[in-house]
């Protein structure tokens, strides 16, 4: 029997869009996942809603290890409003926006309708999903044009002229992301950035789990990082630490720096108004109380924190304030550091920071400089980027050019 045209590991979301248009443009595809039904990140992801996309994109807040520009070219490479259409016109899946946190959701708001429309897609289009079917190991016989060699447990193993290794990193195991195509590709050669878990919560001061459910909106800093860094949008107080999507989008500096030996400081101003704009506030006041004005703009359990943690008593009369508790208040109120002592890790984890440097793939085509015939999309490569349907834009654009240049790779021979 003649090899596959394209084997796809791994349908999560950059498998399933590499497996349908590597089947549109009229291969013979075969999708091999571990999992019962492929897409399990799909399902969980948005509250089990998907943000299938972010409103608008921003490039400047991805990250990597590798160049830049390189992850530039690689976003710029399917563009958002093609993407949208072709979930709505392609998938039949119509998407609606959510103003407050500028996503857009399936309009049925359900996941599943949206990992079902992949799936189903690629089924349409003649991709034979094997299903429950874990590959242990990938290689390639010796000799110019040999097959590569896709071999699945329980002995079976599957021929192919083209791979497409979309098989995740480390975040949310119970999805089936155990790191087989990290360490398949170092072992195959690539350089590969350190992996890390990247938009986790952060754990933190056990002094701090009396505020667990206390939420608000916030701006979070990186003081000392270049480029600057800032997110604003929610935080929220755990019993383990902090969460909430800015501290998810900071959270790899923390995990980065403690790697380092560093502490790489994080502070949080907790409403719009910044220290000039509190310092004001607190001198304008001449009267009542300084936990009745802080209650007015923060949730009434955290101003008394605050306040305590800055030695303000919280009887503590506006007209009585000492120049020196103002100060501190000042800053606890608009640049607070978390007190954070580590993280969630992988098992919390959205996305896998590092992976196969980004110099290693064809900008064109994503396929591997190290061992051709072979493409990688998805988690797998050095980049990452902030919560709310980016890594998505990252998986369907990288997952769409790794299955187009595959199957026009095995068209011309």
């Amino acid at each position: 029997m003649s090899p596959t045209s394209v084997v796809v590991i791994g349908a999560g979301a950059a498998g399933l869009m590499a497996a349908w248009h590597a089947a549109a443009a009229g291969v013979r595809v075969v999708l091999c996942e571990s999992t019962a039904d492929g897409g399990r990140k799909i399902l969980i992801s948005g509250g089990g809603r998907c943000n299938v996309l972010p409103a608008v994109t921003r490039p400047q807040a991805y990250v990597t290890s590798s160049s830049p520009r390189a992850m530039q070219r690689l976003l710029r490479a399917w563009p958002l409003d093609e993407q949208r259409r072709f979930f709505e016109l392609e998938l039949g899946v119509p998407l609606a926006l959510e103003e407050e946190s500028n996503k857009l959701f399936p309009a049925s708001n359900r996941a599943r309708d949206v990992r079902d429309a992949l799936v189903e897609g690629a089924r349409g289009r003649g991709v034979a999903f094997r299903f429950s079917s874990r590959v242990i190991a990938l290689r390639r016989p010796d000799g110019p044009g040999r097959p590569w060699i896709v071999e699945l447990a329980g002995g079976d193993r599957i021929e192919a002229v083209r791979v497409i290794v979309a098989t995740g990193g480390l975040s949310v195991p119970k999805t089936g992301s155990d790191g087989a195509g990290l360490r398949w590709m170092e072992a195959l050669g690539h350089e590969m950035k350190p992996t890390h878990p990247a938009l986790t919560p952060l754990t933190g001061d056990p002094a701090h789990a009396a505020l667990a459910g206390v939420s608000l909106d916030v701006t979070i800093r990186a003081p000392g990082v270049r480029p600057r860094f800032s997110t604003t949008g929610g935080f929220l107080f755990t019993h383990r630490g902090y969460s909430g999507p800015t501290v998810l989008d900071a959270s790899h500096h923390a995990i980065l720096s403690a790697r380092r030996g560093e502490r790489q400081s994080l502070t949080v101003q907790w409403t719009p108004a910044d220290a000039a704009e509190w310092d004001e506030a607190l001198l304008d006041a001449d009267s009542g109380q300084v936990s009745t004005l802080l209650a007015s703009r923060l949730p009434e359990r955290l101003a008394q924190r605050l306040m305590r943690e800055a030695g303000v008593p919280t009887d503590r009369a506006v007209a009585r304030l000492r120049r020196e508790e103002r100060r501190a208040l000042v800053a606890a109120l608009a640049e607070w550091p978390i007190p954070w002592t580590g993280d969630e890790g992988y098992r919390k984890a959205e996305v896998t920071g590092g992976g196969v440097a980004l110099d290693q793939v064809d900008l064109g085509t994503l396929e591997s400089r190290v061992t051709p015939g072979l493409h990688l999309c998805g988690e797998i490569l050095d980049a990452f980027g902030p919560i709310g349907g980016h890594n998505f834009f990252w998986a369907w654009a990288t997952g769409r050019m790794a299955g187009r240049a595959a199957a026009a790779a095995v068209a011309t021979g």
